[in-house]
């Protein structure tokens, strides 16, 4: 795979023909088109889609499009200037309009196919066809693949448009659910929990679609009226999009020996895998098996590590089915999550996701989608005895990483210096008993201190408060923290705890008034949101610790879209 060097030169006059010099495709020319595919990309309808690895696809172009955010992080960590945002050509090609990418870059984009497996049992039935082969990239759209200041970005369209794989729908996505995850994943980096990236945010003035939705107040479970949303189109950024899903479906059609090619185009997708994601972990020399063994433990590694931050933020997936998991072992495909508030280790916020996807059922859920990968590599024929009992060692073992990596998140959070479990499972009882909001507790808690009035601002009921227990535990927990005048000083403890314990989270009664009000054309409040979230950790005045570090209020308990959404479109 080349992998061009060096960095886009800052500068004022920075155009797209600049970022296009640094285009490399290389899942477009390592990997197989699929064969019934038009060369040009226009193909838009619903079909089933037999072999290959992706299909070719136009964007559908946002009329009238105006940019709403974007990611001046990501644009340095990119090497882009910030002007490149605010240029015409910019504009075009991230709302859709490929006829605007100068060479090299290409006129099409592209989606892919993928399975679908829900707690290590794959279904067909979401296909529209019962068999599998219409499951995909329905709205997203990959655009751009180069190397930028030295590392290797995909940069995909969400909402672009109708693809092969679209079930139907109309391939849009609306400003409420992009405004999401555009916020949701740069909040995320800055909280230091792997992720895919926002480069930008892009709305329609003009075209509006139909959605489900929920009234105002509405405490329904499911959306109780039809609303007309603005489209648009956010830009997510990745090493790759490959999904364990899109493992799955290839070894699927390997085991059934689906066509002449299933096997060869199984062992592409792996070796592919390995250069977008682990090749700097693994060494091309290595024979294949060994890679493979290799990247299987590589990526254990990075799924418990992920799920383990999850926990440590507060964070819910909500729907985390084996084609929402990145083979990168990072956070993907922001539809109905959310940030815990109120402490329940049964917190799902997506209305259709069951208990299964639950906050504390979030490490069993990654052992299922590990539980696919793991039977995906499997598949492959070459693997000796020897090799397959490896394989096999490290599915058996997943459960005690998953184990160590919640142990280190617990002591962290609490500035313990080693695993102190009888005094952790009081204290997640205790938040049980008294209703409790998360991130403040954990935060009140960075400051080491003494008494139980600190605690009080994350109590949603304070006359609930067993005094005694509590007071108890903060006696047992100080003891425990070992401080001492040299390595564990009261100040050291404090900095580490406070530094993997945030004082600001995307809290969704905070993320409603922004993309409510960005409907109406003013989007102050998201920008206002993202300087918030990108500094998580940072102490800020005290307006914006009054607004933005605070409990849940009472009278948005239950409400629709606020404390539950059946979707996010």
């Amino acid at each position: 795979m080349t992998r061009p060097t060096g960095s886009i030169a800052s500068s004022l006059d920075m155009t797209m023909q600049q970022v296009a010099a640094h285009t490399d495709y290389s899942l477009l020319e390592t990997l197989t088109p699929d064969p019934d595919a038009s060369p040009t990309g226009e193909d838009h309808q619903p079909r089933q889609v037999f072999s290959g690895h992706y299909v070719p696809v136009r964007p559908t172009p946002l009329p009238d499009p105006a940019l709403v955010a974007y990611s001046p992080t990501l644009f340095a960590e990119l090497g882009f200037d910030i002007d490149l945002a605010h240029s015409d050509d910019f504009l075009r090609v991230f709302s859709g309009d490929l006829d605007a990418a100068p060479e090299p870059m290409r006129s099409h984009g592209w989606a892919t196919g993928y399975a679908l497996s829900i707690y290590g049992q794959e279904y067909t039935q979401q296909c529209p066809f019962q068999t599998g082969n219409g499951y995909g990239d329905g709205r997203a759209i990959s655009v751009l693949e180069g190397c930028f200041n030295g590392r290797r970005w995909e940069m995909q369209l969400k909402g672009a448009g109708r693809t092969p794989y679209c079930r139907g729908a109309d391939g849009r996505a609306v400003l409420r659910s992009s405004v999401r995850e555009f916020l949701a994943q740069e909040h995320m980096h800055a909280l230091g929990v792997p992720t895919s990236r926002s480069l930008s945010l892009i709305v329609s003035t003009s075209q509006g679609i139909q959605r489900p939705w929920y009234s105002a107040n509405s405490r329904a479970t499911n959306p109780d009226r039809w609303v007309v949303d603005r489209t648009a189109i956010s830009t997510r950024v990745a090493p790759s999009f490959l999904r364990v899903g899109q493992l799955e479906l290839f070894a699927r059609r390997a085991r059934r020996d689906e066509h002449p090619r299933a096997a060869v185009e199984l062992e592409q997708i792996l070796v592919h895998a390995i250069d977008r994601e682990y090749r700097a972990e693994i060494p091309a020399a290595l024979p294949l098996g060994e890679q493979l063994l290799r990247l299987t433990e590589a990526f254990r590694d990075r799924l418990t590590g992920l799920v383990a931050h999850w926990i440590r933020v507060g964070y819910c997936q909500g729907n985390f089915n084996s084609d929402n998991c990145p083979v990168g072992g990072f956070t993907l495909d922001y539809g109905p999550f959310g940030f815990m508030e109120l402490f329940d280790p049964s917190y799902q916020p997506w209305t259709g996701g069951g208990g299964h996807f639950a906050f504390f059922n979030q490490p069993e859920a990654a052992h299922q989608n590990f539980h696919m990968f793991w039977k995906s590599v499997r598949t492959w024929h070459g693997f000796t005895e020897a090799q397959l009992e490896s394989l096999d060692a490290l599915r058996r073992g997943f459960p005690e990483v998953m184990r160590e990596k919640l142990d280190a998140v617990w002591r962290a959070k609490l500035g313990l210096a080693s695993d102190d479990l009888p005094l952790v499972r009081r204290l997640l009882t205790m938040m049980q008993q008294t209703p409790v909001d998360y991130t403040i507790l954990f935060r009140v808690l960075s400051a080491l201190p003494t008494t139980l009035a600190p605690l009080e601002a994350s109590f949603y009921q304070p006359d609930s408060v067993d005094e005694a227990a509590w007071t108890s535990w903060l006696h047992d927990w100080r003891a425990a923290l070992q401080l001492d005048g040299s390595t564990r000083t009261p100040e050291a403890v404090s900095a580490q705890m406070q530094a993997v314990n945030p004082k600001y989270i995307l809290r969704e009664w905070l993320l409603v008034p922004a993309y409510t009000e960005a409907a109406e054309g003013d989007i102050r409040r998201i920008h206002e949101l993202q300087a918030v979230m990108t500094r998580p950790y940072e102490p800020q005045d005290e307006e914006t610790d009054r607004h933005y570090c605070s409990r849940k209020p009472l009278e948005t308990f239950g409400l629709g879209g606020v404390s539950h959404m059946s979707c996010s479109s």
